[in-house]
């Protein structure tokens, strides 16, 4: 398994930007694809965006299109979600996930809080 651990989250405005980490050791990351998830109080965890392995496949849930970009540097086994015009609606733990299968995220971070006041 791999380790994962993000960073970067906060307290930011409605229409402010944050860019979340997420550093990945114990395994060469680069064999994974990666994901951003997200968990807002009293809701189901769900998926915000991923990225393969390459960095060539990208998917973004739709309310995050045109907002949010996810990207890569394998060289220092990390991901990135850069998150601009951020609404309340993204309130939530923001969780990195990795998977091998590009389908099941067998690997988990323990969070970083994202809260956008209004």
């Amino acid at each position: 398994q791999v380790q994962l651990v993000e960073s970067g989250g906060g307290l930011v405005q409605a229409g402010d930007s944050l860019r979340l980490s997420c550093t990945a050791s114990g395994r060469p990351f680069g064999n994974y694809a990666a994901g951003w998830f997200r968990q807002a109080p009293g809701k189901e965890r769900e998926f915000v965006s991923a990225i393969s392995w390459s960095g060539i496949d990208i998917y973004y849930r739709d309310s995050v299109q045109g907002r949010f970009t996810i990207s890569r540097d394998n060289a220092k086994n990390t991901v990135y979600l850069q998150m601009n015009n951020l609404r309340p609606e993204d309130t939530g733990t923001y969780y990195c996930a990795a998977s091998l299968d590009g389908q099941d995220f067998g690997s988990w971070g323990l969070g970083t809080q994202v809260t956008v006041s209004s």
